[in-house]
């Protein structure tokens, strides 16, 4: 370097010796290919300074305006030092709200601070990702996400041995506040439950919780039954999703609440002693993370500046039906009888809350079943070889069934969404009862109190009704027929006007007011209700003249080979139109009716 640094010098000193010499700058310059300012330059340095003057000279300027002070350097590099964790963005916005900076540096000036101070390593910027569609709900207490975290050690003080413990947590999907945050022993059905409630008395009843496949939570791989955690969430009418296996993005606004309670508490907290000195370090840490600590997703407010519980006054009208400890389950064994301890003698029962066992209740057979099922990605739900649509938008929801073997019924978080004719028979309920059913109790349907309405409209031929500004569908099969419409507060009820039969069930897009404003509106009158009429149904007659009708064949005769009679289908009977006149056939069958086509024969487009 110094070779060079001379070299530089020298052919520098020459060219001001030639131009002192007599030559011309624009002669010299030519020959040295550098500009005529270059060499007055130098001319005027070698004046000024002599040989030194030559050298070359640091282009860094005198100043620089907009480069942080040293009290902001070092306020940057104070508060990194005491939070190792802390990025740019969360350092920035804790000296803004201090206010012991000014001015305040930009994310980027904060981040060429710790670079240039060997406090962070500067890496490739990643590109953000843009397959992922994030969502949240609009106000706070609409869902809640809930999970089942571990990584709580517990050392045994006297042998030294280690033992895992799980956190139980749930956050607000709005405003990201942690509502749930239980440290248990083993994350059991009943402790996930009793974490639930405790938040439930807290904080009120979400409209909807949002959970992944666990066994706490759903039964949804098993026998499809109903489990605790679904039993609380429907007498409380909430909505209870699932997400669809091995995705976890869809509950992710609680995984990553689950990545910072690790960076921030577990990975450097050591092993705990007890449970409730476990507890004790997570509640401390979770009030800082509610009301405390800024929240980049939320654009640096903190959870607890947009959650709000629902208001004290109307948690007692919400009527909470809790089961159990804390109550878990209504109904309760007794427990078996305990001895009294001997004096001086420890009490051989925990002082933990006991274990109740649901009692069983005998479903009568033919007797209405309550069970429930998951809707899945399709939307289209199968029970008992018949498919209920119920559509994409409502995957993942648990659906009650009220069903019999007139009627079925769909409820959502206590609200009923359909009804429809039932296809099951009694050994259809039995079975459905044992997989985890239990008996119902009085059909949910309107109990025309006069608190709901009714008005007339006429099908268009798509099978929309317009109410109130609203396209509500009332079925395909219905266009162009003048139907009565029962409006209750949650759904609505289309049915015959003749004879106020029940035809379909729609939820209820309608407000109070838009109700109030409706055309012809009138008070409601006697709930309709579906028909118990036989079924009508057609089939094809075979090549001998044999038909088969719910399991069971009835002979018609040759001469009907090949065509399409109309059966009407009752609970003890089987009648048949031949010929203007009808046979009557005795049923001996209780399998109900699972198709009412006539099939098509084979190689024909349509049936005659």
């Amino acid at each position: 370097m110094a070779l060079v640094e001379l070299s530089v010098v020298e052919q520098r000193y020459r060219a001001v010796l030639a131009v002192l010499a007599g030559a011309t700058v624009t002669e010299v310059a030519a020959s040295l290919g550098v500009s005529r300012q270059t060499v007055s330059g130098w001319k005027s340095r070698y004046a000024a300074s002599g040989l030194a003057g030559l050298a070359d000279r640091s282009r860094r300027p005198a100043s620089c305006p907009h480069q942080a002070s040293a009290e902001v350097e070092t306020a940057v590099c104070e508060l990194r030092r005491k939070h190792p964790r802390w990025g740019p963005r969360r350092i920035a916005h804790v000296l803004e709200r201090s206010g012991t900076v000014s001015p305040v540096p930009s994310r980027m000036t904060v981040y060429r601070i710790l670079v240039r101070h060997g406090l962070v390593e500067p890496g490739v910027r990643r590109r953000k990702r843009s397959d992922y569609k994030r969502w949240q709900r609009d106000r706070p207490m609409q869902l809640w996400q809930m999970d089942i975290v571990g990584g709580v050690m517990l050392v045994d003080p006297v042998t030294g041995e280690l033992t895992e413990a799980k956190v139980v947590t749930g956050v607000d999907d709005h405003s990201r506040y942690c509502v749930i945050a239980s440290v248990v022993e083993r994350a059991t059905g009943r402790a996930v439950c009793s974490a639930f409630v405790r938040a439930l008395q807290r904080f009120g009843v979400p409209e909807e919780v949002l959970t992944d496949n666990g066994k706490q939570f759903t039964d949804r791989f098993g026998q499809g039954g109903e489990v605790l955690f679904d039993r609380i969430c429907r007498e409380n009418g909430i909505a209870h999703r699932l997400t669809q296996p091995a995705s976890p993005t869809t509950t992710g606004k609680v995984e990553r609440f689950h990545q910072t309670l690790r960076r921030e508490l577990l990975d450097d907290c050591g092993a705990f002693e007890s449970i409730e000195a476990a507890q004790a370090a997570l509640d401390a840490w979770v009030d800082e993370y509610n009301c405390v600590r800024p929240h980049q997703a939320l654009e640096m407010q903190s959870p607890g500046d947009r959650f709000a519980p629902v208001a004290e006054q109307e948690r007692d009208v919400l009527g909470l039906k809790i089961p159990g400890v804390l109550a878990l389950v209504p109904q309760q064994r007794t427990p078996p009888a305990v001895p009294e301890p001997a004096p001086g003698e420890a009490s051989a029962v925990p002082a933990a809350l006991p274990e109740v066992v649901p009692a069983v209740v005998p479903v009568e057979p033919g007797g209405p079943v309550e069970f429930e099922r998951v809707v899945p990605a399709s939307g289209n739900l199968q029970v008992a070889g018949k498919q209920f649509w119920l559509g994409p938008a409502r995957s993942g929801l648990t659906v009650t069934f009220w069903a019999d073997t007139q009627v079925i019924h769909l409820l959502i978080a206590g609200s009923r969404i359909k009804t429809v004719r039932s296809h099951l028979s009694v050994a259809d309920l039995g079975r459905l009862a044992a997989r985890g059913g239990r008996a119902a109790g009085p059909a949910p349907l309107p109990t025309g109190d006069g608190t709901a309405f009714e008005v007339d409209r006429v099908v268009n031929n798509s099978g929309l009704v317009g109410l109130g500004g609203h396209q509500v569908l009332a079925a395909e099969i219905l266009g162009g027929r003048q139907v009565g419409i029962r409006i209750d507060a949650e759904t609505l009820s289309f049915f015959d006007l003749s004879s106020r039969e029940l035809l379909r069930v729609r939820p209820s897009p309608l407000s109070r007011d838009e109700v109030q404003r409706l055309r012809g509106l009138r008070l409601a009158g006697p709930p309709p209700r579906p028909r118990v009429e036989p079924v009508r149904v057609q089939r094809r007659a075979s090549a001998v003249g044999t038909v088969m009708v719910c399991r069971q064949v009835v002979s018609l005769g040759r001469p009907y080979a090949g065509q399409t009679v109309t059966v009407h289908v009752s609970d003890t009977t089987i009648s048949v139109e031949l010929d203007g006149q009808v046979r009557v056939i005795r049923r001996t069958t209780d399998v109900p009716v699972r198709n009412v086509k006539a099939n098509k024969p084979h190689g024909a487009s349509h049936v005659v």
